[in-house]
């Protein structure tokens, strides 16, 4: 199965994330100080029929990972994630303009 974790920033350094399943929530937490600390208590939270997650901060779509590779590079999934939705957000204000 590969679920979600949908990750939001409600407040400057205050994140929360759900994690879903075609399209059911599974779970979720708020309050969590980071981005990487989100996809780790997401992983945390899931069973063993989960072998990997799609990422979305912000509402976009980062990429798919398998939950092996989250547990180990947890930082560099968490920039990548915060780049391509700074990267999007930027080209809606362009083309808003």
């Amino acid at each position: 199965m590969i679920v979600r974790f949908l990750i939001d920033e409600f407040q400057r350094g205050e994140f929360d994330y759900r994690v879903s399943h075609e399209g059911l929530d599974l779970f979720a937490d708020a309050g969590l100080a980071s981005l990487p600390a989100c996809l780790l208590a997401a992983l945390d939270g899931l069973g063993q029929d989960a072998l990997a997650a799609e990422v979305a901060f912000k509402g976009v779509v980062s990429g798919t990972y398998p939950l092996d590779s989250i547990a180990a590079m947890p930082e560099p999934i968490a920039e990548h994630a915060r780049n391509t939705t700074e990267a999007i957000e930027e080209l809606l204000r362009q083309s808003a303009a």
